[in-house]
C-alpha cells in the first residue's frame, strides 16, 4: 500500500512540475513607436532587428515623420505604444495632456544643429556669423520640425530671423531640407547632424554653438498611455538607453543625452 502510494504521489508530483512549464509559447505582441525621422535609419536597419531576437514574442512597427506631426497624430488617436521625440517640446506636450506617462520619460539622445550646403556647392556662406548674405536658406517648418523651430531659436539669437523672411525657404520635414540643399535649390540648410550623415550629397560646414540655443538639442524616450502592452513598452525603453543601443546610435552620430 505504501510502495503504491508512493508512486502514485511521485506520479503527481512529475505531472505538476510539467504542468507549470514554461514551454509554452508567449503570447505575441505587436509595438508600434512613433520617432522620429532622423531615427528611421538606426531603428529598420538595426535596433529594430535586434530587440526582436532578444524578445521572440514581441514584432515592432515603426512610423516615422516629424516629432510635430507625430504629436499630432498622437493626440487624434494614434495607436503607438512608445513615442521618441527629437526635441523635448513635443514630449512635454503630450506629457501634459496626459497621452505620455511621465515616469516613463527619458533623454536618451542629444543631437546637433548643423549648417550644410550640396557637395558641389560654391557657396561663400560657411559660417553662422555670415547666414545674413544667403540667398535662400532651407529649414524645416519650425512649427511642427524640431530642426527648425531650433534654427529658428539659433537665427533669432543671431539677430537675423527677421531680416531673413523672404529667404526662408520651410519644408515639411527634414528630407526636404536635405533634398532643397543637395539639388542647389536652396543655397544652404540647417539640419542635425544625423540628418547630414545621412546624405553623401550634401556637407557640414558649420556646428550650431550650444550658446544660441537655450536647451541642448535632446531626444526623449515615452511611454504612451494608451498602450495595452506596458510591460513590452518598458522593455523596449529599457533597451533603447542601454549600452548596446547606444553603441548602434553613436554609428549613426547622436551622442549620449543628459
Amino acid at each position: 500500500m505504501k510502495n503504491g502510494l508512493s508512486v502514485l504521489l511521485a506520479g503527481v508530483m512529475v505531472t505538476s512540475l510539467f504542468g507549470c512549464s514554461s514551454n509554452e509559447p508567449k503570447e505575441q505582441v505587436k509595438l508600434t513607436i512613433a520617432a522620429a525621422a532622423s531615427l528611421e535609419n538606426a531603428f529598420e536597419d538595426e535596433l529594430i532587428p535586434m530587440f526582436e531576437k532578444e524578445y521572440p514574442n514581441v514584432t515592432i512597427e515603426g512610423v516615422y515623420d516629424s516629432s510635430g506631426k507625430l504629436q499630432f497624430q498622437i493626440e487624434k488617436g494614434l495607436d503607438a505604444d512608445v513615442f521618441f521625440s527629437a526635441a523635448t517640446t513635443q514630449m512635454n506636450a503630450l506629457k501634459d495632456e496626459n497621452l505620455v506617462d511621465a515616469d516613463s520619460i527619458l533623454n536618451v539622445l542629444e543631437n546637433k544643429l548643423v549648417l550644410i550646403k550640396g557637395k558641389d556647392s560654391t557657396t561663400t556662406i560657411t559660417r553662422f556669423d555670415n547666414i545674413k548674405e544667403v540667398s535662400i536658406i532651407a529649414i524645416g517648418n519650425p512649427e511642427v520640425v524640431p530642426a527648425g523651430s531650433y534654427a529658428k531659436e539659433a537665427l533669432t539669437n543671431l539677430g537675423v530671423w527677421d531680416s531673413i523672411q523672404d529667404r526662408l525657404s520651410l519644408a515639411g520635414n527634414v528630407t526636404e531640407v536635405l533634398s532643397q540643399v543637395e539639388t542647389q535649390n536652396a543655397e544652404i540648410g540647417l539640419v542635425y547632424a544625423t540628418d547630414a550623415a545621412s546624405s553623401d550629397k550634401v556637407e557640414v560646414v558649420a556646428e550650431c554653438d550650444n550658446s544660441l540655443l537655450a536647451t541642448p538639442v535632446l531626444y526623449p524616450v515615452g511611454r504612451v498611455s494608451s498602450t495595452k502592452h506596458k510591460d513590452e513598452a518598458n522593455s523596449l525603453i529599457e533597451f533603447l538607453k542601454s549600452d548596446k543601443a547606444l553603441k548602434v546610435f553613436k554609428k549613426y552620430g547622436f551622442k549620449k543625452g543628459e
